[in-house]
């Protein structure tokens, strides 16, 4: 039996064991599904991955899309693939009714999507960049913009960008100079160049809305003076139809190792007379609406990170359950059959490092995309702020801990497979390469490591970091019914001390100290608190493990059970206890890298 694209048996577990989706039904804007139709979108998503992307999988990777100095050239296939999406609807799950959306919630959109990522890799960026484009248009925008550019883009004949990054100031965005000069009817000229744009040229829908960072003419330096405008690839006539070119220049294409499906371009805006650019709300507030879609975008990201390490996981599994090869080391009988390498201790070992990492990122990332949700659409203003402060203080490790544990866990379902992980015919090694840019997208792990301690734990009095620990400890007294999880309730609460001591240590450094100092060892912090997150992550999936097996539960079920409890056991005692050695180089302020001179390497 071939490897599934997504352990499904396991998405229903996230989805309606731990995450309790069916509940969301009871609320005024899902009050028109069930679990019938929760279901019937993520199969349709399966349907759709299966038949139109994975027997392409292959050859977006292999045929990566070219510019031949006037246009973009990508494979048919993937419009093709794009447009079941769009017509099924998936492609704007989320989104209201009246915007042609079937108001699904984000935790089963996200679910119903990781079909479609593991079988068509970055193909289905497009349609993602562009709904998060929509999201923001739709919170920031006036009702014009919406009128114009969020329908089309959410009915997929016009797709959507983030245009940030420039040549000369990457991530450092305060230094931008991409110009604005306002015009008199309105309208500002932009002109200026950005690079690394995902998505930013293609020939797979009828327009593209790029959302374009820039400074209008005589605002402020550095970040307060940067404002957000919509500039479209073409203008539009009366009519709405796509009218006239709008002077967004494709300079060129980025080819990169992995998410080959997807275009990276640098732009030119505005050449001759500036290209028309729309403000986004107020001016100088550009920044501040970005962080909508950027943090929108870091979620995405992490949640690639998970569903390509589950990916990775899931086929390397059935390799290693139909792969005959040695004998155990207790075996001295030359001419007994070969086992199967699952047999082998250290393939286990292996496997089940991909399974904690894997399957406690997926719980993380659907962990925070029902935050997304819970800050719109809870019950009373308390829930949905309250949702809001977690959401926003988790948010460095959601995109962060996935995004570097995912590509561990595809390095090691190479390992497993041995030759035949590192070689194309096999996909764990796409898996490999796709993921490992999801480290460096939306801020590198260095910017949300500082992002972190800087600013998300101290802010509002350091409510996110309180309403964090509030929930751990909540799950720990949980688990205290349970005698089988006394073992993970004593280490978890042993982390918890870890993590009190050393963050009061690192804030007080920041504030006394060397700031360069304190701050050198800011992603030993942010993995440190992340393995914190994850062990309780699990901790919360071995109650409900364990809750199911004190009843009488199918055979399958019950092995599916135990393997969570096994996994849960894994982390807890080959990675939790890791943050030992993070703590100690943090409280000491360990001076190692920031002593180290350039002139030394």
């Amino acid at each position: 039996m071939p490897a599934t694209l997504m352990n499904e048996r396991d998405l229903e577990f996230m989805l309606y064991e731990l995450f309790d989706s069916d509940a969301l039904t009871s609320r005024t804007r899902y009050q028109d599904h069930d679990r019938q139709t929760f279901n019937e979108v993520v199969n349709t998503a399966k349907t759709i991955a299966e038949k139109y992307f994975l027997p392409i999988r292959q050859k977006l990777d292999t045929h990566q899309p070219t510019f031949d100095g006037k246009k973009v050239h990508i494979i048919p296939e993937l419009k093709t693939a794009i447009n079941a999406v769009n017509e099924s609807g998936i492609g704007s799950a989320t989104a209201d009714y009246e915007l042609g959306g079937m108001q699904l919630p984000p935790i089963i959109a996200s679910a119903a999507a990781s079909f479609l990522t593991v079988a068509g890799g970055v193909g289905m960026g497009y349609n993602m960049l562009t709904t998060a484009n929509a999201n923001l248009l739709q919170a920031h925008g006036s009702p014009e913009l919406i009128n114009t550019w969020v329908k089309p883009m959410r009915e997929g004949r016009f797709m959507g960008t983030m245009a940030m990054t420039e040549p000369g100031s990457g991530s450092a965005l305060g230094d931008l100079i991409t110009k604005a000069v306002k015009s008199d009817d309105g309208t500002y000229r932009i002109t200026g160049n950005k690079i690394y744009i995902s998505g930013g040229d293609h020939d797979l829908s009828d327009n593209i809305v790029h959302l374009v960072l820039a400074r209008i003419q005589g605002a402020p330096k550095g970040v307060k003076g940067i404002s957000l405008f919509v500039v479209p690839k073409f203008l539009l006539n009366e009519d709405g139809s796509v009218g006239e070119d709008n002077e967004v220049a494709l300079a060129g294409l980025f080819h990169k190792m992995g998410g080959r499906a997807q275009t990276s371009t640098a732009l030119s805006f505005g050449e001759k007379n500036g290209s028309i650019g729309y403000l986004v709300g107020e001016e100088h507030c550009g920044l501040k609406y970005m962080f909508h879609m950027m943090n929108e975008a870091r979620i995405m990201v992490g949640t690639s990170g998970a569903v390509l390490a589950v990916a990775g996981y899931q086929y390397s599994v059935d390799y290693a359950k139909n792969r005959p090869q040695g004998r155990l080391p207790s075996c001295k009988d030359p001419q007994s059959p070969m086992v199967n390498i699952i047999e082998h201790a250290d393939v286990k070992r292996m496997l089940l490092a991909q399974k904690s990492y894997a399957e406690g990122a997926m719980a993380l990332v659907l962990y925070g995309t029902q935050l997304s949700d819970d800050e719109r659409t809870a019950d009373t203003s308390e829930q949905r702020e309250y949702a809001h402060t977690l959401l926003d203080f988790l948010t460095p490790i959601i995109k962060t801990w996935p995004s570097e544990y995912g590509p561990k866990a595809n390095s090691y379902a190479i390992q497993v497979m041995g030759g035949h992980g590192y070689i194309n015919e096999h996909p764990v090694e796409m898996f490999y390469r796709d993921n490992r840019l999801n480290s460096i997208h939306e801020g590198t792990t260095g910017i949300q490591s500082l992002d972190l301690m800087t600013r998300k734990v101290p802010m509002n009095r350091m409510q996110g970091y309180k309403a964090t620990l509030h929930e751990i400890v909540k799950t720990i007294e949980q688990a205290k019914q349970y005698d089988s999880l006394n073992e993970y309730t004593q280490k978890l609460s042993e982390a918890v001390e870890t993590l009190k001591v050393t963050t009061e240590v690192v804030l007080n450094g920041m504030a006394t100290n060397n700031i360069d100092l304190a701050l050198a060892n800011s992603v030993k912090y942010l993995e440190l608190f992340g393995h914190v997150i994850i062990a309780w992550l699990w901790l919360k999936q071995g109650i409900v493990a364990t809750k199911a097996l004190s009843t009488k539960v199918h055979q399958t079920d019950e092995y599916f059970y135990k393997g969570k409890l096994q996994a849960l056991q894994y982390f807890y005692r080959f990675e939790l206890p890791q943050i030992a050695v993070w703590s100690s180089i943090l409280i000491s302020s360990d001076s190692t890298s920031y002593d180290m001179q350039a002139d030394w390497f």
